[in-house]
């Protein structure tokens, strides 16, 4: 896999489907939040073992139930976890972008895949197999400690969600996640960075794209956000965290 080691940066092909090689790309290890920091030793036992992966748009990374015999690393492209229920429906969960890394539950207690994790644009992703990423863990206490806050963070993150989806109105979750997914800027402008498609919104809040889009637009129309290419502008917060908050008759 490796071509050329030089420090943290090392070349490696993706296989394609008839397992030759599809393309070269340049991988940074160090640029990982995960792994800034650790001793380059340990970074060139990654490259010497990490796989390369592509993905198309739709494609299926992992499926729950599934054996997690690798710790997931994006390297380019957006991918989006997501649940299915007893019904069969999607329910959205969270969106990983390039740096970030997944599948360390199954890594950490051997159990099968608790999510599906699906591309949302055309994704390059790295396996590293399951017995270098205990050893990792259990050899550099720092990744250890990112590891304990992201699983923090990840049991607050769903805490949220659940509480999202248990608004009974439809508006009013869409509202909700926009609200939660809403951050502000250095320069004090409220935002929300690669929106997420209606589509993908309407997985995440359990609504049709439909009313997802009619949601979206009562809220242009009053001027509380604003589309600007990729990401939303949230004009008024404060009137959007009041539609949270309304007790509206308006029906799903």
């Amino acid at each position: 896999m490796t071509r050329a080691g030089v420090q943290t940066a090392y070349e490696a092909e993706i296989p394609g489907d008839d397992g030759r090689p599809q393309k070269v790309v340049t991988v940074q290890l160090n640029k990982f939040p995960l792994l800034e920091g650790i001793d380059e030793t340990a970074l060139k036992n990654i490259a010497g073992v990490l796989q390369l992966r592509s993905a198309s748009k739709g494609q299926p990374i992992l499926h729950k139930g599934g054996v997690g015999d690798n710790l997931l690393f994006l390297l380019s492209g957006r991918l989006q976890a997501v649940d299915i229920t007893e019904d069969g429906r999607e329910i959205g969960l969270a969106f990983l972008q390039a740096g970030d890394y997944f599948g360390e539950l199954s890594v950490i207690d051997g159990l099968p895949r608790s999510a599906t994790v699906v591309a949302c644009e055309p994704s390059i992703y790295g396996l590293l197999p399951r017995a270098h990423a205990l050893q990792l863990m259990h050899n550099q206490p720092l990744i250890a400690e990112r590891m304990f806050k992201r699983l923090a963070s990840g049991i607050r993150r769903a805490s949220g969600f659940r509480t999202i989806l248990g608004i009974p109105n439809a508006y009013q979750r869409v509202y909700a996640l926009l609200d939660y997914l809403a951050k502000t800027s250095p320069g004090g402008l409220v935002v929300i960075d690669r929106l997420p498609t209606q589509q993908e919104i309407s997985i995440m809040v359990n609504t049709s794209r439909e009313t997802v889009s009619r949601a979206m637009q009562v809220l242009i129309q009053r001027g509380v956000v604003e589309k600007d290419l990729k990401r939303l502008i949230v004009r008024k917060p404060e009137t959007l965290r009041q539609e949270v908050n309304a007790i509206r008759s308006i029906s799903d």
